[in-house]
């Protein structure tokens, strides 16, 4: 029988793990796991367009139902009193708002932090709607609640709660 010595065992290993990994690399795997990649691509990329789809799909049927009302905006009353009086807040003080967030609140007539504070499930949609945003953003980053402590003053607190 022939002896190996410790380098040669460790060039022989060497090159078992080499022709391993070539032989893994030319034939791919057995597909089974590509397969399984492209079909949760698939799903994925399906439901991403649901999802658009229904959100494009409120966002029309809220259009419609403010064209249908005459004169009627949900977002006028309570939600901009504050605004009507002349009170305009730094709104870019809310998480995720920015300059050009602020400047499409203030064209939708929301101008302080009591009008955020004041909105309504339903002024929420609304506003949602108006300005393009998902179902659901407004209160998933609790702008309410920001809006609030801020009126009262509280900018470090957002600033450590909501970052």
């Amino acid at each position: 029988m022939m002896s190996l010595t410790s380098d040669e065992w460790v060039y022989v290993t060497f090159l078992l793990l080499l022709a391993f990994a070539v032989g893994l690399l030319v034939r791919g795997g057995s597909g089974k796991w590509k397969r399984a990649l492209a079909r949760e691509r698939e799903a994925h990329a399906a439901l991403r367009t649901d999802h658009e789809a229904r959100i494009a799909a409120a966002n029309a049927r809220i259009a419609e139902l403010e064209r249908q009302v005459p004169g009627a905006d949900p977002l006028a009353g309570g939600a901009i009193g504050a605004a009507a009086a002349g009170r305009h807040d730094d709104l870019t003080l809310i998480r995720d708002i920015d300059r050009a967030g602020e400047t499409r609140l203030n064209a939708a007539g929301i101008h302080s932090y009591r009008a955020i504070e004041a909105l309504s499930a339903e002024e929420e949609a609304a506003l949602e709607g108006r300005l393009g945003f998902a179902p659901g953003r407004i209160a998933n980053e609790h702008w309410r609640e920001q809006a609030a402590l801020l009126r009262a003053g509280k900018i470090d607190e957002v600033r450590a709660r909501y970052g």
